[in-house]
């Protein structure tokens, strides 16, 4: 603790005498892990305490029980619905970013005004953190550097201040949350894991719709179980939505803002009362407006998923994997897509077997980002050429598709397949360690 208070006191000194005129570069080391306090004295937030009550009787509550809550059991978590001791704060403002703290989770402090709650002014990241399956001592993050790069152009495009930060700088700030808050991050089979969300919101007190100038970063940490009851996969079904937009050319799309999210939920209500699990959305702008592509519906996304599809190609004798491109900007550039996408184009030449298509595996594979229409779908699945589908995201890194439906038709799709098996397998092994000295598992090291 002295060493973080001697280095609160020297950006103190250094913040003291910076003007608005800074440089780019110097905003940027404003956040600066080594500035970095722990608050432990705070009183625990009623919600921590209603945890608490749920999971100790009161003939065996103590008082060190009711003022540190213990994690619950790993068997009672639900995704998002618990929320580890502790959280990260940073404060933005006069063109600078002021000393991380981490505090007893809790409410904020939110102007009525403020441009986050009337413009929804805020973006936000899903990333993790995992026990090695190893050494359970060790905490290890899956990709950091990629979410931090998607946060900050994210607040670009959001015109928010200060998105230029050091990306470095807040991973080392967001490991020591992580550290603290260790016990909380489940024990057991793959599929526990400690889910971090980082928000930046806008704070300024103005009715007028105008650049931001003060903002909060914040994160907070919720341990989470297996996107799946034990049993494997759970496939899913799709309704094939044509009539609502998630995002368009020129939009939003490709960030992370919570404005994606609200609209989404109306179709997606819609759906599940249909007897489905999700939306497919669609969209009717191709990636080269001068093609001629008439009304033609192009995929996009599953829910908040990016989606891919295994195409079984009889000329080339192997099979290609599909999923959309980014170029129109409609498309979310998932960590977790990017990671299949590299871990495709890296898997060598005794995959390419004997091509004969009976989907064992032994056949070659081609990654491809490409635009796919509803009609080569339909068309796929009437020949028999489309093997397998899956959506790819943090939350359960892949979720198998069974079923779409389609112009009043529903699409069957074989589920689940061994491109969808492999994945899984390969980025779980690499994110729970398994995988020895892989550049996309980050341990969590507190100096």
């Amino acid at each position: 603790m002295s060493l973080l208070r001697q280095g609160l006191g020297y950006l103190r000194l250094s913040t003291s005498s910076t003007s608005p005129s800074t440089t780019s570069r110097q905003r940027r080391v404003m956040i600066h892990s080594s500035a970095l306090t722990i608050d432990n004295n705070k009183n625990v937030s009623s919600q921590q305490q209603q945890q608490q009550q749920q999971q100790t009787s009161s003939s065996s509550a103590s008082l060190q029980s009711q003022s540190q809550p213990q994690p619950p059991k790993k068997e009672t978590l639900k995704f998002g619905q618990i929320f580890s001791p502790h959280m990260l704060t940073i404060s933005y403002s006069n063109h600078q970013w002021h000393d991380p703290k981490i505090v007893p989770y809790g409410p904020l402090s939110i102007s009525p005004g403020s441009a986050c709650l009337n413009y929804g002014m805020t973006c936000f990241e899903g990333m993790k953190a995992y026990r090695s399956a190893t050494n359970n001592r060790d905490i290890l993050l899956f990709r950091p550097d990629k979410n931090m790069e998607r946060l900050s152009k994210s607040m670009e495009r959001l015109s928010l201040p200060g998105y230029d930060f050091d990306r470095k700088e807040l991973i080392r700030c967001i490991m020591k949350l992580v550290h603290l808050d260790q016990a909380w991050i489940p024990e057991g089979e793959e599929g526990y894991s400690l889910y971090l969300r980082p928000n930046v919101i806008a704070m300024n007190e103005n009715l007028g719709l105008s650049h931001p100038e003060s903002l909060l970063l914040y994160v907070v940490t919720s341990p989470v179980g297996p996107y799946y009851s034990v049993g494997g996969f759970q496939p899913i079904r799709l309704w094939c939505e044509a009539q609502y937009v998630r995002a368009f050319r020129g939009g939003t799309g490709n960030c992370k803002i919570g404005g994606n999210y609200a609209p989404t939920m109306k179709p997606a209500k819609e759906a599940m009362q249909r007897g489905y699990s999700q939306v497919l959305w669609l969209s009717q702008q191709q990636q080269q407006p001068s093609q001629d592509h008439g009304s033609e519906l192009f995929v996009t996304e599953v829910g908040a998923m990016n989606i891919f599809f295994v195409f079984y190609n009889r000329d080339k004798r192997l099979y290609e994997i599909v999923t959309p491109p980014l170029d129109r900007g409609d498309i979310l550039p998932g960590v977790t897509r990017q990671s299949i996408i590299e871990l495709v184009h890296g898997w060598k030449e005794e995959d390419e077997g004997d091509g004969d298509g009976d989907g064992d595996g032994g056949d070659g594979y081609e990654m491809m980002e490409r635009n796919i229409t509803m009609t080569e779908i339909q068309q796929s699945v009437q020949e028999g050429t489309l093997v397998e589908a899956f959506g790819a995201g943090t939350a359960a890194v892949v979720t198998p598709i069974e079923c779409m439906h389609f112009n009043g038709e529903d699409l069957n799709i074989p589920a689940t397949g061994n491109v969808t098996k492999r994945v899984w397998k390969e980025l779980t092994q690499i994110q729970y360690g398994k995988v020895k000295g892989h550049p996309w598992s980050v341990p969590v090291v507190v100096e």
